[in-house]
């Protein structure tokens, strides 16, 4: 009896014993698989047709799809739980096993890497792979470069455009506008937006509206940011506290993102579009704001003395937003924002954005050449 004790024993020994050895074999196998996944989509990065066409006009619409399905409906942003529960459970992770990570600090870094190769290979399946797509001038056939002349033109228009919608919201030339809805309206209302817009372009129809508030809004302005897309849940996260006359535009750069373009210069220049066509006077009103701003920061570093020119033809209202929103930024301004940046900034430039942040400036171009094509005068 004695003997059927230890052999019992000793069988329970050899299972563990196995189960883990196995373990540590399927968590290998998935480290090893990081560096080769590095590599694959560095090697189909330079195949940008064959990414336009199998992932973003391929499997991506289906997925993105899928996740809107299933947390669009979910009043508040349930890939920030996600986000927050996983954040708990490594904190305490560490905290349970730190004597038994000190002791074998390999198995404990052979673990990272294990959680880093899932990560990537389900970032790029669900959303990632949209970097190394074909850039948004290709697919509408139009050119990036302009010249300062046409930078001129260009800044006049929008200048004017945005003097008419402050002028027409507010009955003066000196009053701020100040955008009337609910945020939740602003998100029904840039879906409209994009129901309108699609039918011009049916590529950017959007449906299954999956566009929120980030729980975390505040970090994300000492972060410095306006929004972002969760690419494991496919929701549009938009920074809920950011002065309201700015949301329309960045509610529609994010589903810009949502509709599976990375490239900053071309979210922004999608927001635009979208918002400047719409029916409604304050979603055209934040567009040319926000195209404003891009214009005057392009020419005050190409011609800053027609940059000084043109500011004083600007209706006070209109620079009193600007002052909202600089205002806005500069309270929540902390050591750490350049650091975020510079990450992001990194970020960016991995994922096939050479310009890395300055990409975002690259909407003026696109408005550019995209009203040289269509001779857009709306």
């Amino acid at each position: 009896m004695r003997f059927f004790y230890v052999f019992q024993a000793s069988q329970g020994i050899s299972y563990h014993l196995a189960a883990n050895l196995m373990g540590q074999k399927t968590k290998t196998i998935i480290a090893i698989a990081l560096p080769i996944q590095i590599l694959l989509v560095k090697w189909l990065s330079s195949y940008p047709n064959f990414v336009e066409e199998y992932y973003s006009n391929g499997i991506y619409p289906y997925v993105s799809g899928f996740l809107r399905i299933l947390f669009g409906w979910i009043p508040f942003s349930f890939g920030d739980l996600i986000y927050t529960a996983l954040a708990i459970l490594a904190i305490r992770y560490v905290y349970k096993h730190w004597k038994s990570i000190k002791q074998k600090p390999f198995l404990f870094l052979k673990d990272i890497v294990v959680v880093l190769s899932i990560v990537y290979f389900a970032f790029h399946l669900l959303w990632g792979m949209n970097y190394h797509r074909q850039p948004i001038n290709w697919k509408l056939g139009i050119e990036r470069e302009y010249t300062v002349d046409e930078l001129v033109e260009l800044t006049q228009f929008i200048i004017a455009k945005t003097n008419q919608y402050q002028l027409e919201l507010t009955g003066d030339t000196i009053s701020p506008v100040h955008i009337p809805y609910s945020k939740k309206e602003i998100f029904a209302k840039t879906e409209e937006a994009y129901g309108n817009f699609a039918k011009q372009y049916p590529d950017f129809d959007y449906e299954h509206k999956s566009l929120k508030s980030s729980i975390y809004s505040v970090p994300l302005t000492f972060m410095g940011y306006g929004g972002y897309l969760n690419p494991f849940t496919n929701e549009a996260q938009v920074n809920g506290i950011t002065p309201k006359f700015r949301l329309p535009t960045v509610s529609g750069h994010e589903v810009g993102h949502q509709l599976g373009y990375s490239a900053e210069g071309a979210t922004n220049f999608i927001g635009y579009l979208v918002t400047s066509q719409s029916k409604d006077p304050y979603f055209k009103y934040s567009a040319y704001n926000h195209a404003l701003g891009y214009c005057l920061t392009d020419l005050f570093y190409k011609d800053e003395e027609v940059y000084n020119a043109l500011v004083v033809t600007i209706n006070p209202g209109v620079k009193e937003n600007f002052n909202e929103l600089r205002d806005f930024w500069k309270k929540y301004e902390n050591p750490m924002e350049p650091i975020f940046k510079s990450v992001f900034n990194t970020f960016l430039k991995v994922n096939n954005q050479k310009d890395g942040i300055k990409s975002y400036n690259a909407v003026v171009g696109l408005i550019i050449n995209h009203r040289k094509q269509h001779f857009q005068q709306d």
